[in-house]
């Protein structure tokens, strides 16, 4: 996890993104629930006037959230380079980690995952006759992939490729994410803090503090899948590497996707946000779905003394916002001529399939973590069940990783949307 090094500038944008928020959620309240922009007096015009000054507001709001963004990477970018010097310092001392011993695996500096494939051990082997070789290949989790079908014995083709629908990947790249070398992710939470500090007279006792740690642990998990291939499909080295370099990855990541959301944590599965422990929760009610997502930021802020930077929504919670209209019909998100901001109260939205509707979250990633192991993994091999005597390799594709909330408070789930 990143250490945030906060400077007067940072301080001072933030300032005037909560000034800006507030303003426009006084403009809303004015206009109430209905958002009946007759009641609006705090700005005069029709109500398509009013309107444009509301998306004016929401226009400010976005240009001050990407300002904080853009601050924070510096802000991040120092506090890495900080934790580095202490880190060689630490280790100038003695400490440090002892090197993996992953022998002669290919990385992901090789080359691209379909060339490593084509060049590996498996595969040359695999072409002169022999029997059962295997390679590992390793990947980056983050690494972006296209999907493809198999190849028959070339024909004329149009040479499109019509991808499946399938869900794609939506939250791992909002996710900090990290490598370890460990099966578990083990680190120390602070469970008692107990503040006596007070003004003390001269000669009296000075009040006593209470700190206590508790030990957390994280454990990486794995998610595989596997698919058989006939030699023939193999025979043109090109087309090989592009299937695999597509399909299996994807699959992977597209699961890990959806257990950093919903994994009920049992093994062998992660704990996703939506079922870690200690959330807050802020129910909609009678409010409007843009107050009810405010009042959730404002929990991540004064329970979890965490700045919110994210807020994911299924996408039928996000077309009810998109849709908004004032009293006299005004679309209030924009026109449906215009695409509209996917940012709301300056926050950035991701519409996440895999995401329940009906419940909304806002989060501070800086507080979760998506640790990798190993990466994607490609393997293959004829020795499985009769593939060899049959002209088979079966592919096997898995990743280790574990998934980490340090502050579980720093999440705000919105429910009843």
């Amino acid at each position: 996890m990143s250490t945030l090094v906060e400077f007067p500038a940072l301080k001072e944008a933030r300032g005037k993104l909560e000034q800006r928020r507030k303003t426009l959620r006084a403009f809303l309240d004015e206009a109430g629930p209905e958002y009946d922009m007759s009641k609006v007096k705090s700005v005069s015009g029709d109500t398509h006037a009013k309107v444009e000054h509301l998306r004016s507001l929401n226009a400010e709001i976005d240009e001050a959230a990407v300002e904080v963004e853009q601050l924070e990477v510096v802000a991040k970018a120092a506090g890495a380079a900080k934790a580095a010097e202490d880190e060689a310092g630490r280790r100038g001392r003695g400490g440090g980690i002892e090197p993996g011993a992953d022998g002669d695996r290919p990385t992901k500096d090789s080359g691209n995952l379909g060339e490593m494939f084509v060049k590996s051990k498996a595969y040359t082997e695999r072409r002169r006759g022999a029997e059962g070789p295997s390679t590992p290949l390793d990947m980056e989790v983050k690494a972006l992939f296209e999907t493809g079908a198999g190849w028959a014995p070339e024909t004329t083709r149009t040479g499109r490729l019509v991808e499946a629908a399938t869900r794609p990947i939506q939250v791992i790249d909002f996710i900090p994410g990290t490598t370890t070398a460990q099966a578990a992710v083990v680190y120390m939470e602070e469970t008692v803090f107990q503040n006596n500090a007070e003004e003390v007279a001269e000669g009296e006792a000075y009040p006593e503090a209470q700190l206590e740690l508790t030990e957390r642990d994280s454990p990486v998990r794995k998610i595989g899948t596997w698919l058989p291939i006939t030699d023939e499909q193999l025979e043109d080295e090109t087309q090989a590497a592009g299937y695999v370099n597509n399909r299996l990855p994807f699959m992977i990541r597209q699961r890990l996707d959806y257990q950093i959301l919903n994994g009920d944590g049992d093994a062998p599965n992660l704990r996703g946000v939506n079922n870690v422990t200690g959330i807050l929760t802020q129910s909609k009610g009678a409010d409007p779905t843009p107050d009810a997502i405010y009042k959730g930021m404002t929990l991540v802020r004064v329970e979890g003394q965490a700045i919110p930077n994210l807020v994911v929504l299924s996408p039928y919670d996000w077309q009810n916002i998109r849709l908004l209209r004032t009293a006299d019909g005004v679309y209030i998100w924009g026109n449906p001529s215009e695409a509209g901001p996917e940012r709301i109260w300056g926050l950035p939205v991701t519409q996440a399939q895999a995401q329940p509707a009906g419940a909304g979250l806002v989060l501070d990633t800086s507080f979760l973590e998506l640790a990798v192991r190993r990466g994607v993994d490609v393997q293959i091999t004829n020795s499985h069940a009769d593939f060899f005597v049959r002209g088979r390799q079966a592919v096997r594709a898995d990743i280790r990783a574990a998934f980490v909330v340090y502050r579980p408070a720093a999440i705000a789930r919105i429910s009843g949307l």
